[in-house]
C-alpha cells in the first residue's frame, strides 16, 4: 500500500483519533501511545478499509489498540486519573465572571464525562464531540444500533443526574 494513500485517507482523522483516545485512557501520554500502535496497525491493513471514509475505520483500530493494551495491564495502572489537558477555549467576548463559571461549567462537565463506565463515555465522546452517526458508533464499537442507542440514553440520564447533583464546595470537600 502507499504511503500516499495512508496520507490522504488516515492522516486527516488523526485528531479525531488523538481526542478518542484521550477519553478511552485519561491520560494524554497513553493517548499518544495508543494513537501510534492504531496508526500502525492502519498501515499494515490499510487494503480492508473499503471506502472513502476512514474516520470510522481509524477509530475502530483506536479503540482495539487500547482494548488490547488495556488486557496487558494491571489494575492499579488503570487507575489513573484524566488530566487537565481538556481545557476549552477561552471565549474574549465573555466578561472575567462569564468566563470563570463557562469555565468552572466545562471543568464540571469533563469530570462527570470522566467518571462514566467506558461503555457510556465512549459513546458519548464519539456523538457529542466527534458527531458520529449511531451507524458510525456501531461500527467502531461493534455492537448493533439499538445498543448504540441505549447507551447513550444511558449515559445522558447519568451525565445529567450527576450534573444536577448539588457541588461540594471546596473548603469542605476535605
Amino acid at each position: 500500500m502507499s504511503s500516499r494513500r495512508f496520507d490522504e485517507t488516515v492522516l486527516p482523522h488523526l485528531d479525531a483519533a488523538f481526542n478518542y483516545a484521550r477519553w478511552l485512557t485519561r491520560n494524554d501520554a497513553e493517548a499518544e501511545d495508543v494513537v501510534q500502535d492504531a496508526c500502525v496497525r492502519a498501515i499494515r491493513f490499510l487494503g480492508s478499509l473499503r471506502d472513502d471514509d476512514a474516520r470510522p475505520w481509524l477509530l475502530a483500530i483506536v479503540r482495539n489498540a487500547w482494548y488490547s493494551r488495556l488486557e496487558r495491564r494491571t489494575p492499579e495502572v488503570q487507575s489513573i486519573s484524566m488530566s487537565d489537558a481538556m481545557q476549552e477555549p477561552q471565549d474574549a467576548a465573555l466578561d472575567p465572571e462569564a468566563l470563570l463559571l463557562q469555565q468552572d461549567a466545562v471543568r464540571r462537565v469533563h469530570d462527570v464525562l470522566a467518571e462514566l463506565p467506558v461503555d457510556f463515555r465512549e459513546v458519548i465522546v464519539l456523538r457529542e464531540l466527534e458527531g458520529f452517526s449511531y451507524k458510525e458508533i456501531a461500527t467502531v464499537i461493534k455492537v448493533p444500533i439499538g445498543t448504540v442507542m441505549s447507551r447513550l440514553a444511558r449515559a445522558r440520564e447519568r451525565l445529567l443526574a450527576a450534573l444536577q447533583r448539588p457541588r461540594v464546595p471546596m473548603e469542605n470537600a476535605q
